[in-house]
């Protein structure tokens, strides 16, 4: 194992071998699926099930873990970094496990948007574990959808929460997505994109440029704030995504007393997510030639719960039902970062089998 910078992280090994070696402790094999997200990071560590076993109902989790943000485009590298391995050495330290006993690792992290991310975070992950653990890279998007068809990779994923992407891949392993370019490319849809709208509205509606709407009070009543003219500095004094994105609440509430400016926002949002599943969908064709078979779409995030009168995601679902009458609306019974996990366990089985024909 090479030496890392963070190795105090993991001084909890030291003590955990020591046990190992005075007991004689068969080592147990663990998979780590993280999922990294603009507002949080979650780690879980599960055990490692054979091949020949059927996955149980509900999966062991040995460990569940939460840091902070790992979105290198939105924190910067370092502190994605730092939160990725707080949140791995957590999760090994609370399951009784060290290094030596991971198998594989799946990291599915939002801002994975090209090779060069993959292989970036990859070499990073080499300093970490040892060479024989397996390491699969892939944008949070993959977990998303491995969470609702268990770990198969087939189907369209749309998530939104902080930010929003619509991912896709077809059996043969065609992948497409559509937005997920970060705020300032237009993540229009997403809990960050409303609630800017909101802001904007505001602040135009203050200059007299917009209507009046109760998004004025109701958001400075949110955020302790007197004035309409406050908001620039409480913007801008940290205009992290995850921080303007927790007004989406109170942009629901304005909606659902019929507020007609918030209304707008959110049909504006059902547009925009409904599109961008609209243009994955055709660019894989799931819904086949006719535009009628049938295809999972997992839905997963915050924007996409229900809300009192107003439920985003039935919306967006009536949206893509009217285009796609085959689609198939999943909501997940597991978190994304077990789906990265499941990735991990399945990626392990196509290389084992794959092995055996090959032998």
């Amino acid at each position: 194992m090479k030496r890392y910078r963070n190795r105090r992280i993991w001084d909890f090994e030291h003590e955990l071998n020591m046990v190992d070696r005075d007991d004689d402790v068969k080592v147990r094999k663990v998979i780590l699926g993280i999922d990294g997200g603009t507002a949080h990071t979650v780690c879980i560590c599960m055990p490692f099930i054979p091949f020949t076993h059927h996955l149980p109902d509900p999966l062991p989790v040995l460990a569940r873990t939460v840091a902070g943000c790992s979105n290198h485009n939105s924190v910067g590298e370092t502190a994605a970094r730092e939160s990725l391995e707080q949140v791995m050495a957590d999760a090994l330290a609370r399951s009784g496990s060290t290094r030596s006993s991971v198998e594989a690792v799946c990291l599915s992290v939002s801002g994975v948007n090209h090779p060069t991310d993959q292989h970036r975070i990859l070499n990073w992950l080499r300093e970490i574990f040892a060479s024989d653990v397996r390491l699969f890279v892939e944008n949070d998007a993959v977990a998303a959808l491995a969470s609702g068809t268990l770990g198969k990779l087939h189907g369209c994923v749309l998530i939104a929460g902080t930010g929003t992407i619509a991912y896709g891949f077809t059996e043969d392993g065609r992948q497409a997505r559509a937005a997920g370019a970060g705020p300032v490319l237009g993540d229009w849809g997403s809990g960050y994109g409303i609630a800017a709208q909101a802001l904007t509205a505001v602040i135009r509606a203050h200059d007299g440029r917009g209507p009046l709407t109760t998004l004025t009070n109701s958001i400075l009543d949110t955020l302790k704030l007197s004035s309409p003219d406050q908001l620039i500095g409480w913007t801008y004094a940290d205009p992290s995504w995850a921080r303007i994105a927790e007004l989406l609440p109170v942009v629901v509430s304005c909606a659902d007393a019929m507020d007609p400016v918030a209304i707008d926002i959110l049909y504006n949002s059902v547009h925009e997510l409904a599109s961008s599943v609209k243009a994955v969908v055709e660019r894989l064709e799931l819904c086949g030639e006719d535009g009628k078979d049938e295809f999972p779409l997992v839905m997963v995030g915050s924007v996409l719960e229900a809300n009192k009168r107003w439920d985003i995601g039935n919306q967006v679902m009536s949206c893509i039902s009217k285009h796609f009458p085959g689609v198939l609306p999943i909501r997940p019974k597991v978190e994304p970062a077990v789906g990265a996990a499941l990735l991990a366990w399945n990626f392990l089985m196509k290389h084992s089998h794959q092995e055996a024909l090959g032998s």
